[in-house]
């Protein structure tokens, strides 16, 4: 029970340095911002420095994927380079779950369920440590992952609800949480927006949103009509919010699904004025709250907002509703 909470704190320290932009990217940045984004910054560094396992991994022995997470977190705070004895030995660990027969970078046999995640997450470790040696390490893995993608090659055509969508591996039901983290590592490994891997996405990312209109044709889409997006529209659709359709057949979205979608669709080429990020975007501010994520029974703090506004060209730093 200590260790999973010591693997919480770590992935949550990290996933906070994913969000800290430095300050000076907004225009309206003053000293004060300044200073306490470079003592918050510090702070977790120095702790994830002091909590490094001898092998380089943070929370190794529960998920090979958080040394990622906590890597790219780092690197992109500007603070620490790829020379640090730290990144060394974060990548040295990195370097050890490549897997040159499968293509991926989740280790020698790794669970169904990682392989996905894991491959994206070093992905985006590997390009943010701008290392040519590892290119043909990520042109490898972004060649897996376009194999987890559903299309015309496992049967699903346009109409399929499965159709661009992304899951754990290759024969696993498709979602949007395996979805984001596949269109991360793309976007990450330079490419294009017009690949027909972001045109394929689009389509299933659109069917995860509860809006009506010519993007979801599922027969739940518009019962609710109010922005949101759901973890899945595959095999009939699927939310956490709840285990169960309500009586009408809707499916409730939640915050973290809401923001995966917009940064999805970004990703995809839908430009931030497209009626369904708006439409999404406003309800993200009109809901989402510092204690949890708004529609959801897990606390997970400001996150998920603070990273969809940064995508959506906002500072929230105060409110988030700016």
């Amino acid at each position: 029970m200590q260790f999973h909470r010591w693997s919480a704190l770590v992935l949550g320290l990290s996933l906070l340095l994913l969000t800290l932009s430095p300050p000076t990217a907004y225009p309206e940045a003053n000293t004060g911002d300044v200073k306490q984004w470079e003592r918050t910054v510090e702070k977790a560094i120095a702790f994830l420095k002091a909590n490094q396992s001898d092998d380089g991994s943070w929370g190794g022995k529960q998920s090979p994927g958080i040394t990622g997470v906590a890597l790219t977190g780092m690197l992109r705070t500007g603070k620490i380079d790829s020379n640090d004895p730290v990144v060394e030995k974060a990548l040295k660990y990195i370097e050890s779950l490549i897997n040159t027969k499968a293509g991926h970078i989740a280790g020698k046999d790794p669970r169904v369920q990682l392989q996905n995640y894991v491959t994206s997450v070093n992905v985006q470790a590997l390009v943010t440590a701008k290392r040519d040696s590892y290119k043909q390490v990520i042109a490898d893995a972004s060649k897996f992952l376009r194999k987890l993608q559903w299309d015309e090659e496992e049967g699903k055509d346009r109409k399929n609800d499965f159709f661009g969508g992304a899951g754990y591996d290759s024969k696993s039901r498709p979602d949007l949480s395996n979805t984001q983290f596949f269109l991360d590592a793309l976007m990450a490994a330079g490419v294009p927006k017009d690949d027909p891997a972001f045109k394929k996405a689009a389509v299933f990312v659109g069917r995860c949103q509860n809006l009506k209109g010519e993007h979801n044709d599922q027969p739940w889409a518009a019962k609710i009509d109010d922005g949101t997006f759901i973890y899945s529209p595959a095999a009939g659709g699927a939310t956490k919010v709840q285990d169960e359709p309500n009586p009408d057949g809707s499916l409730p979205g939640y915050g973290s699904m809401t923001y995966a979608g917009i940064k999805s669709l970004i990703y995809c080429g839908v430009t931030r004025d497209d009626p369904r990020i708006e439409k999404a975007y406003q309800w993200i501010c009109k809901n989402y709250t510092l204690e949890k994520k708004p529609r959801h029974a897990a606390a997970a703090g400001p996150l998920g907002p603070v990273l969809l506004l940064s995508h959506h060209g906002q500072d929230a730093r105060s409110d988030g509703r700016r």
